[in-house]
């Protein structure tokens, strides 16, 4: 089962975010106009900000997730999100001796599937243990499977989050990624939820979507 929490984020993210947008046209400080601004004002900007697409403010806002209970094949997807740290738990340092690993809904779901990628599992973790008598464990780990549970703290601003979700809470998403995108955009709506308000998928903040062919049929679809 997926566990995030959201370790870390910048305090007052939405009006650090106002302030700064604040700035560009003002001659006073950012300093200042954080402390001045009311919570109207911070909301009634961030709104505006969102719906002119001026979005580049929005970076002054970061969030941190501890993530656990993953599968490598979430992490591999995660990564190509580019404007974004990561630290992901080590291979190369850490044995997997206590072997863990994701299964997906679709084979739990089928008695046969799900034998056939037990033994699978088991197979690999026994050739990894098997390799370590010869080899390093760096150099074991390339029999062990993309399902090996993984664990990752990810930091990304605002604005690459609006992004991740547009991309991930899809019903399109492949369902692990999925799954982690709803439960962080859960957590970040509970902190910022101006920033937020309106999060997800292009058939949710616009009412259409981009995926021409492949749509689902839930909005319009741009063609």
């Amino acid at each position: 089962m997926i566990k995030v929490n959201l370790l870390a984020y910048t305090p007052n993210p939405e009006r650090t975010v106002a302030a700064s947008a604040r700035l560009c046209y003002s001659a006073r400080g950012a300093e200042a106009l954080h402390q001045d601004l009311t919570d109207k004002e911070v909301k009634s900007l961030i709104n505006r900000l969102r719906s002119m697409g001026h979005t580049s403010t929005f970076e002054h806002a970061s969030f941190t997730f501890a993530i656990e209970g993953v599968s490598r094949v979430l992490t591999h997807q995660l990564v190509r999100h580019r404007i974004a740290s990561y630290s992901q738990k080590s291979q190369r340092y850490v044995t997997e001796k206590k072997f863990e690993y994701i299964v997906p809904q679709t084979i739990l779901n089928n008695d046969e599937a799900l034998k056939i990628y037990q033994e699978q599992m088991q197979a690999a973790h026994q050739a990894y243990v098997k390799l370590m008598e010869y080899v390093n464990k760096e150099d074991a780990r390339y029999v062990l499977p993309n399902a090996t549970e993984t664990k990752i703290v990810v930091t990304m601003n605002a604005r690459s989050l609006l992004h991740f979700f547009s991309k991930r809470c899809c019903i399109r998403a492949q369902t692990e990624i999925r799954e982690l995108a709803d439960k962080m955009l859960k957590l970040v709506k509970e902190v910022a939820p101006n920033i937020f308000k309106i999060a997800g998928p292009s058939c949710v903040t616009e009412g259409i979507c981009y995926e021409g062919k492949l749509s689902c049929g839930r909005a319009k679809v741009i063609k």
